[in-house]
């Protein structure tokens, strides 16, 4: 499959299914798999996942659209083949769904 339609395709099944992001462990557990991460001084070139107290200071349009981020990073980086295996391989009880936090 074409990256980009793989791309649409991924992010048209979270936002159809009411996901968010994946509950902590899993969102930093897919943000390691993301190659070529690098510090911008106290930052990330990358941003972090909404995590911890981030997790709970932000809406889940703010964590939906950092998702968002993170897949189109994917796919600029060649990967996105496998965060779309790790993504779609997540239980129903890996996820934050709208209005669960």
């Amino acid at each position: 499959m074409d990256n980009v339609l793989l791309k649409d395709k991924l992010i048209q099944f979270i936002q159809e299914n009411k996901k968010v992001c994946p509950k902590p462990q899993k969102w930093n557990e897919c943000w390691n798999l993301l190659p070529n991460k690098r510090r911008n001084g106290t930052g990330w070139i990358l941003p972090l996942p909404l995590i911890l107290a981030a997790l709970w200071e932000t809406n889940d349009l703010e964590k939906r659209e950092r998702l968002i981020s993170h897949i189109n990073y994917a796919n600029e980086e060649n990967v996105l083949d496998e965060i779309n295996n790790y993504l779609m391989n997540l239980s129903d009880d890996d996820w934050i769904y709208e209005d669960e936090v």
